[in-house]
């Protein structure tokens, strides 16, 4: 695969270039279980890189079908947990800041893609002192429907000026990712093997590459 016509890189967050040690997960099951739900690994995992606000929804529907108040609630009590936690303990993956200094020196652009709303994706990008890291941050309040829908990536390009999905690639941890990736038509779908979903899972899906992490990234270049 020639990556020599790629002009913007969309990373993932959480999982992918921000390191996740079971936080989002924790929370998950935080928010549901102070309004009486309960969810399996499975469940959660299933909804893993979707908007947070839509995965709430989701996991909220069997025991309170489509009550939007409810799942607001939940999405509340959700980003509580995840405040205290996960912003206060925020640490890029290993190698994730160098990818994309490299990437920087090359002349790609980097969008930053998370299914988190701006103002957890803020505290998140003021905790990593990652200001001016990114060309552009889109995050799961920025569109209307998010992955596997193909919008996100579409924002991004139009927020950094890239017109065409065949100078695109795309890296992520989950499924929804590279799904999204698909949808989208973009030029490659990285997934790494160090977040939310295991390689038998991402195999699965349409894809260009499976690497170990980010860090990884520069090396699909050679």
């Amino acid at each position: 695969m020639n990556l020599a016509n790629i002009k913007l890189v969309i990373s993932d967050m959480a999982g992918t270039s921000v390191h996740d040690g079971g936080e989002v997960e924790s929370a998950f099951r935080a928010g549901l279980a102070d309004h009486g739900i309960e969810a399996s690994t499975a469940q959660i995992s299933a909804v893993r890189g979707a908007s947070k606000r839509e995965a709430i929804a989701t996991l909220c529907e069997p025991k309170y079908g489509k009550d939007a108040a409810r799942v607001e609630a939940v999405y509340a009590s959700f980003k509580s947990h995840l405040q205290r936690v996960f912003t206060r303990e925020a640490r890029p993956v290993a190698g994730a800041p160098q990818a994309f200094a490299w990437l920087k020196q090359r002349g790609v652009k980097l969008a930053l893609n998370t299914g988190f709303d701006h103002d957890i994706a803020g505290l998140l990008i003021d905790a990593l002192q990652w200001n001016g890291v990114a060309d552009a941050l889109v995050c799961g309040d920025d569109v209307k429907i998010g992955r596997p829908a193909p919008y996100m990536i579409f924002r991004s390009m139009e927020l950094t000026g890239v017109a065409s999905v065949h100078e695109v690639l795309v890296v992520g941890d989950t499924v929804s990712d590279l799904q999204s990736a698909h949808n989208a038509g973009v030029a490659a779908g990285v997934a790494v093997l160090n977040g939310a979903h295991c390689r038998e899972q991402l195999a699965r899906e349409p894809h260009t590459n499976l690497i170990d992490s980010i860090a990884d990234l520069p090396r699909l270049w050679d």
